[in-house]
């Protein structure tokens, strides 16, 4: 769910937000989105077939009677752990493609099995395979909303219901982590009469449009292995800048950072594209440190805070400056790139791109209409408790919205965007029952989190030392004590909520 920077790769981002889907600029080639968005757990066992199954009638806009225009939403279903008298279990999709292999991996799969749940997995309208309009135009993009989305949730549900023969007694359960997290915590607000509980994990229930804590929870989980290694940042940013005011340290930069093309260090957005695509090395690595993604075939995922602050740390590599180019380059290398594209053009052309035909990074596009039109959510420099300088302000993420999507885009539309959302939804206190809230304290998104129970049955678990969506990957034993017991606790308080 980052909506900064990085092209491609639908994790995960970015994030992702919530993974994510995201990027300073959105996307970056063949890197991990920021902005939230889970990756799926491990492949589908051997085996074993998930098959694409399409909801066909599903309503284009649910909020205009007088349009009746309808089209085909994919999800994925598993009734292997399903006995009569158990509950549904609903994946509801993000900022990216629908995987399958949740059907049979992930820590709701131990839940299932013991509490005998349906599982179904709905697709997030404009993304994946689930196209409600020809293109990803600005106006075809008119139906993108997350109120539309939790409306496509509950026509799905009310669908899925009478096909399966499922009576009023049965009882749905909502789970999602990041942007998804957020969409179960408020389904179970807009419409309770459907689903009777929610697990919002890594939930971001605060839009706001000025995200600069995230660098300052960076920060703090740098400062788990040592002060110095902030400090060590903070002086490789210093030293980049220092080198920006002469044509000589212009041509230094790319060459040691590996750029694609010969910096220009007056070109301010070039330059903020390139500080925010530096940062977001480690962003990436904080966000999902330790997340037990290394069975998935991500890249890099072995790559840890601790991996960060030991090159950062090792003086026989050079300066401070030289060992910040020297992980880069380990993240280049890990992704199999073999130069960093720091032109702010390149970015937007990118993220241009209308056509759903050949073309991973729509899907940029896509979350980056919905920062623009309803959460904000952008990374900024702009606070002063972070150690990546300040080259990529807010203005650096909001004149996006304008140059990708159109000149009525302003900052003034993303604030009233934003504060609408959380008018809609009620920020960090959503009204709501029957819904748990984990958040780790290691990802940067726990700050728009809920962190403290808002009744006795809208739960918080703050998991300290883990990072972005932990608690729904399966089981390790390297899973700290905190962990297990996070998971342990979801599962007294589904089993409670579904006797209720």
């Amino acid at each position: 769910m980052k909506a900064s920077s990085r092209e491609g790769v639908l994790c995960l981002l970015l994030v992702l937000v919530y993974c994510g889907v995201g990027c300073h600029g959105l996307f970056r080639q063949g890197r991990t989105k920021k902005y939230g968005l889970v990756p799926p757990p491990a492949g589908v066992p051997e085996g074993v077939t998930v098959p694409d199954e399409w909801f066909t009638t599903q309503r284009l806009d649910h909020f205009n009677n007088t349009d009746t225009r309808t089209w085909k939403q994919r999800y994925f279903s598993n009734s292997t752990f399903y006995k009569p008298g158990g509950p549904v279990f609903l994946m509801i999709g993000g900022e990216g493609p629908a995987n399958p292999k949740w059907m049979h991996e992930g820590a709701w799969i131990h839940y299932a099995k013991s509490l005998n749940a349906y599982l179904l997995s709905l697709e997030h309208r404009y993304y994946g395979k689930s196209h409600p309009t020809k293109d990803a135009s600005t106006e075809n993009l008119l139906h993108l909303s997350s109120e539309q989305a939790l409306a496509d949730l509950a026509t799905f549900t009310a669908a899925m219901k009478e096909e399966l023969g499922l009576g009023d007694e049965t009882k749905w359960v909502a789970f999602g982590g990041s942007y998804p997290g957020s969409l179960a915590a408020w389904y179970r607000l807009k419409y309770p009469h459907l689903v009777h509980a929610a697990v919002a994990t890594s939930a971001p229930v605060l839009a706001q449009v000025n995200f600069k804590e995230y660098l300052e929870v960076v920060d703090d989980a740098l400062a788990t292995v040592s002060d110095e290694c902030n400090s060590l940042v903070y002086e490789a940013n210093r030293q980049l800048h220092i080198l920006l005011q002469h044509r000589v340290g212009w041509q230094r930069i790319t060459d040691t950072y590996r750029l694609c093309t010969p910096l220009n260090g007056t070109n301010r957005l070039d330059v903020a594209n390139l500080f925010s695509l530096l940062a977001g090395n480690i962003e990436d690595v904080v966000q999902y440190n330790k997340d037990n993604r290394e069975f998935e075939g991500i890249k890099g995922t072995n790559i840890t805070i601790n991996t960060v602050c030991g090159i950062m740390a090792n003086e026989t590599l050079g300066s401070p400056y030289v060992r910040y180019a020297v992980l880069n380059s380990m993240f280049l290398d890990a992704q199999e790139e073999k130069c960093l594209n720091h032109t702010y053009n390149a970015t937007i052309q990118e993220l241009r791109a209308t056509s759903w035909e050949n073309n991973a990074g729509v899907g940029g596009r896509v979350w980056m209409y919905q920062t623009c039109t309803e959460f904000g959510y952008y990374q900024s420099s702009d606070s002063t408790n972070q150690p990546f300088g300040n080259e990529f302000p807010l203005e650096f993420f909001t004149r996006q919205c304008r140059d990708i999507f159109g000149p009525r885009f302003t900052p003034e539309l993303i604030a009233n965007a934003v504060k609408r959302t959380n008018r809609v939804y009620g920020g960090r206190h959503p009204s709501v029952t029957r819904v748990v809230f984990p958040n780790g304290s290691i990802d940067p998104w726990h700050s728009l989190g809920v962190l403290h129970d808002i009744s006795p049955n809208a739960t918080a678990l703050f998991i300290n030392g883990t990072a972005h969506c932990a608690n729904m990957y399966p089981a390790s034993p390297r899973d700290p004590p905190q962990l297990v017991k996070a998971r342990q606790q979801i599962f007294h308080l589904l089993r409670k909520w579904l006797h209720e």
